[in-house]
């Protein structure tokens, strides 16, 4: 199991919101008394975020970690 830094997590987070306030569609059900980051948490804490990070390392290598 990967374990993510809270730097990874509030950049996801952010990413997800902004996408979501400008209009992408949920990945989950939503109600209407959820803000958009709410609803970020909401799809990571229920590992359907499309999404992944890449990891530099200062040996120069490269991974990619997908969130779900």
């Amino acid at each position: 199991m990967v374990r993510f830094t809270r730097f990874e997590i509030t950049r996801v987070l952010s990413a997800r919101s902004l996408q979501l306030s400008l209009g992408a569609p949920p990945l989950v059900k939503r109600t209407a008394d959820l803000s958009m980051l709410q609803v970020a948490e909401k799809e990571l804490k229920e590992k359907v975020l499309p999404l992944s990070i890449l990891r530099k390392f200062p040996s120069g290598k490269i991974t990619r970690v997908e969130l779900y």
